[in-house]
């Protein structure tokens, strides 16, 4: 797997501009998959095919068996979204730091503007303009961004994706692999010369995994909601 440091930097970021149900988003990200993906996952899915075996020696047959059962490995089905899940917050972020460039750019005029006042010019209504600016992208003293008018329809449309997106890759890997991961999968495939059984390593490893990511993933919207 590679490395998630990067994601988990940005990720971390947003956490000063998230309401606490998107904290509680972020947490469930990483202990209910990224760590559980770096750690446990690797370790129960890192043999699959290889360690998949079928009561045949027919070549090819095991192979057609194992992409009948599983027509998408669980790690890269899970790192996927991932990605996806994470992509609408990132955006979220972008915004926030899109606000926070323009608060640099009104802080740098307000210095100048302030000089030319110091000075004895009439700098008052562009002085007023950039407070009305800075009220209408919801900036702060201290560099903060407030949640407000654009910025919070980004957040609410990020929460709505992300929420789609996450029902929506749990019902397709229900519709994929099920409820439960069987222990013993039945093929009848070409170019097998009969109905073959094949064997899952690890199925109670992997039921466990199955159901702790599933879990995760179904509180996240409840949360995201609050």
């Amino acid at each position: 797997m590679g490395d998630w440091s990067a994601l988990g930097r940005l990720l971390d970021k947003v956490q000063a501009y998230s309401t606490a149900g998107g904290k509680v988003w972020l947490s469930v990200l990483f202990i209910f998959r990224i760590l559980v993906l770096e750690t446990a996952v690797e370790s129960a899915w890192g043999d699959e095919q290889s360690a998949f075996k079928c009561n045949t020696q027919q070549p090819g047959c095991k192979n057609v068996c194992y992409d009948k059962s599983f027509p998408i490995s669980h790690v890269r089905f899970w790192v996927l979204q991932i990605i996806f899940v994470s992509t609408p917050t990132l955006l979220y972020l972008a915004h926030v730091f899109y606000l926070m460039r323009k608060e640099q750019k009104l802080n740098r005029k307000q210095e100048e503007l302030m000089a030319v006042q110091n000075d004895g010019g009439d700098v008052d209504a562009q002085l007023k303009n950039i407070e009305l600016k800075k009220l209408e992208y919801g900036l702060e003293e201290h560099g903060k961004v407030k949640m407000k008018g654009a910025l919070l329809r980004t957040y609410i449309m990020s929460i709505f994706f992300k929420s789609i997106f996450e029902v929506g890759f749990l019902v397709i890997q229900w519709y994929i692999y099920g409820f439960k991961l069987a222990a013993v999968y039945t093929c009848e495939r070409d170019p097998c010369p009969h109905r073959v059984d094949c064997f899952l390593s690890r199925p109670t490893e992997k039921n466990g995994l199955h159901h702790l990511h599933a879990g995760g993933v179904s509180g996240v919207p409840t949360a995201e909601c609050h």
